[in-house]
């Protein structure tokens, strides 16, 4: 729970601070961090 909240507030985080008004930039940044997210999480987090 602790990482898809971490993972929320840097969404979050970079959507205010650098893509405040360009949508498909945003929106791709967006995917990018949630893919980086998910491939860290299967690497490192994911029990065998």
């Amino acid at each position: 729970m602790l990482y898809v909240l971490a993972m929320a507030a840097v969404v979050v985080g970079v959507d205010v601070l650098f893509f405040r008004h360009h949508f498909w930039p945003r929106l791709t940044v967006n995917v990018g961090i949630v893919l980086v997210f998910g491939a860290f999480y299967v690497r490192f987090l994911k029990n065998p």
